[in-house]
């Protein structure tokens, strides 16, 4: 293991500080960056209070000199990873972290060092190394240092395109390695499973979808499927990697505790504008980065109990969504007026099944029920000239996106909390009612 040994954090960029919400102890915080070979490199933080986001990504940029990290996670007290992306989600993390030494400390427990998990996306040109000591044998912080390395192993982080019937993350996942729990569900000619990645210990959702195409065009799904890697959004679904066995091609992806927004009933507007800032959002990244989701509708929008929203099942692979097509014949209530009568598809398109998917009662929406920027953007984005729709900048400068634009998680968290509760209160009361 490498240490990293730092007298003081990078300096401040900004006046105002995000510090924890309990005091933090007085020891200093070490930091362990694990690397993508498996090892780890432990950065010694004193002061800590005063550490931001940006200055952990910094450290993270020297010792991965090879990729470009916008992100990192740790995990909570589950072994769920938590992404931060900002001060305050930093903040968020330090708290947690400091209220577990806390307990540590209480039992008389070994303090653990605070664990991250860069994200490394596309690999940029390498970066300078400007003074950090790394020292090369872990517990003492007297032993003579050297200088990080320009880059350290990266064979995990290269995908190549030689083994494209193996897992493109890091060529780890297999059909060996899974183990299939409960289905979630059904759709676009796949089923949905809840499974163990037993390596990792992640609970995971793999949509297996069979297939009956030849093996060059398993190789060009598998090609195109590697943009998923670049897709950094917190409004979009993780992805671990894909898989053919036979004729089948497994998708592994981040598990969603709250599932799928068609199986909850009628959704108050106040929540329902959250999620749709969360899907809007989402799609203004995809479309950003070239992609068309081409298949918007409530069983592609997903939800968990930390009231996060993220879309699933966009169509970043051409071949795949033209394979599912031939080989699933059936119509599609949330497709545009162009795509039904075969016309070009575009964003335009997208913003469409968006409409729709919020209001599930074209087309027309009951006078009172709903506020007045709900039905206008409704309204907005189901005119049937796909050019009179909005916009992604409109959209997200809509009065219905704006007033729920306020970042408020805890809304959403609440209400799918509720309704899994309701839900699980029923099966019981089925279950011990029996068979009428």
């Amino acid at each position: 293991m490498l240490l990293l040994a730092l007298g003081e954090p990078p300096r401040p960029r900004a006046a105002a500080r995000c510090r924890p919400a309990m005091e933090p102890p007085s020891a200093a915080l070490v930091i362990r960056i694990r690397v993508p070979d498996g090892g780890a490199v432990d950065w010694t933080v004193q002061p800590a209070p005063q550490l931001l986001f940006r200055d952990v990504l910094d450290v993270i940029g020297q010792v991965l000199p090879d990729a470009t990290t916008t992100a990192f996670e740790y995990e909570d007290e589950d072994g769920d990873r938590i992404t931060v992306r900002s001060d305050e989600e930093m903040k968020a993390m330090l708290s947690y972290y400091y209220t577990t030494v806390m307990e540590q400390q209480v039992n008389g427990q070994l303090i653990v060092p605070l664990q991250i998990y860069p994200r490394a996306c596309k690999p940029p040109g390498k970066r300078n190394i400007h003074g950090l000591k790394v020292n090369t044998r872990a517990g003492s912080a007297n032993n003579s240092s050297a200088a990080i390395p320009d880059s350290l192993p990266s064979n995990s982080l290269k995908k190549s395109s030689a083994e494209l019937k193996k897992i493109l993350a890091n060529g780890q996942m297999n059909e060996q390695d899974i183990r299939y729990r409960d289905i979630l569900g059904h759709g676009n000619g796949g089923t949905v499973y809840k499974a163990n990645h037993v390596p990792s210990g992640k609970i995971l959702a793999v949509k297996v979808i069979p297939l009956d195409i030849t093996l060059e065009l398993q190789k060009q799904i598998m090609s195109e499927l590697e943009i998923l890697y670049k897709c950094d959004s917190s409004y979009i679904i993780g992805f671990y990697g894909a898989f053919f066995v036979e004729n089948r091609i497994s998708l592994c992806t981040e598990f969603m505790d709250g599932g799928s927004l068609d199986v909850y009933r009628k959704i108050p507007e106040h929540v329902l504008g959250r999620i749709a800032v969360a899907v809007v959002k989402g799609l203004t990244y995809l479309w950003s980065l070239k992609i068309l989701h081409r298949d918007v509708k409530p069983s592609n929008m997903l939800v968990n109990t930390r009231g996060q929203v993220k879309l699933c099942d966009f169509g970043v692979s051409t071949q795949l969504v033209n394979s599912i097509a031939k080989t699933y014949v059936g119509t599609n209530a949330y497709m545009a007026p162009e795509r039904i009568s075969g016309e070009q598809y575009g964003i335009h398109s997208d913003v469409w099944s968006l409409g729709i998917s919020f209001m599930e009662e074209s087309p027309v929406l009951p006078v009172g029920e709903f506020s007045e920027p709900f039905v206008h953007f409704i309204t907005q984005c189901m005119r049937k000239q796909p050019k009179e729709r909005p916009a992604p900048e409109e959209l997200m400068g809509h009065l219905f996106i704006v007033q729920y634009n306020d970042g408020n998680a805890e809304v959403v968290s609440m209400w799918v909390c509720r309704m899994l509760e309701e839900r699980r209160s029923t099966q019981t009361q089925t279950q011990r009612e029996g068979p009428q």
